[in-house]
């Protein structure tokens, strides 16, 4: 089942012998429960493209249809709402609100809805992701590793279409890198969770099925792994 599709997506910076192409008519489309990594290097693109796809940034032209919904163009209010619901977004600064203990940071995209998950559906989630003993601690009492495991909980909170992470690993030593990326692989499979994954990292990378490689704005290879 197509969950993404991105067609003639172009984004252009300044005009004339100034304009600057960011993103030049992608074209590509992803399936329900796919793991999908997509590579370049710096100012290639891919930042912009997922930014693009999460609704944070607004395309020149083109179309970014998520789970049977266009978003380009909706009305800021309605993007609000179907980001925080359809669209997880996790980054490699974890945005945890310090004030807030780790369950109030995983709830929160549904507290501003004025909804509770279900208590056995959140119980899942957190021991998945080794957070059940740590519920109450706050952000500044975490490790990073564990920051960003609560990131990853919070964008699972809503079970969204599509999960976004941009180098979530980045500011990980090797061992918490690691254990990211086997969380996205268990959240994958346990979840059939669809995960679009900005990243340098060819080791990261490899963890996914498909891997899309983006050049000045282009996509230039989409490879299927033997994940």
């Amino acid at each position: 089942m197509e969950i993404l599709k991105c067609k003639e997506l172009t984004k252009t910076y300044g005009t004339g012998e100034n304009a600057v192409h960011a993103l030049d008519h992608v074209n590509f489309r992803a399936d329900s429960g796919e793991f999908i990594a997509i590579v370049g290097a710096s100012g290639s693109g891919k930042s912009t493209l997922l930014h693009l796809i999460g609704g944070v940034d607004s395309p020149t032209s083109g179309q970014v249809i998520i789970d049977g919904t266009d978003i380009v163009g909706m009305p800021e209010r309605k993007l609000s709402v179907f980001r925080r619901r359809k669209v997880g977004l996790i980054y490699q600064f974890y945005n945890l609100i310090p004030t807030m203990n780790v369950l109030e940071n995983i709830m929160l995209p549904m507290r501003l809805d004025g909804r509770l998950p279900e208590k056995e559906e959140l119980a899942e989630l957190t021991d998945t992701l080794g957070l059940t003993d740590r519920l109450r601690a706050y952000p500044g009492e975490l490790s990073g590793g564990q920051q960003q495991r609560v990131a990853i909980a919070r964008s699972l909170i809503y079970r969204p279409a599509i999960l976004l992470a941009d180098e979530p690993t980045g500011n990980l030593d090797r061992k918490n890198s690691e254990e990211t990326m086997a969380l996205f692989r268990l959240c994958n499979q346990k979840y059939n969770q669809t995960i679009l994954l900005i990243t340098h990292d060819e080791n990261a990378a490899l963890q996914a099925g498909r891997i899309i490689t983006i050049e000045d704005g282009k996509l230039m290879k989409d490879e299927v792994t033997d994940r």
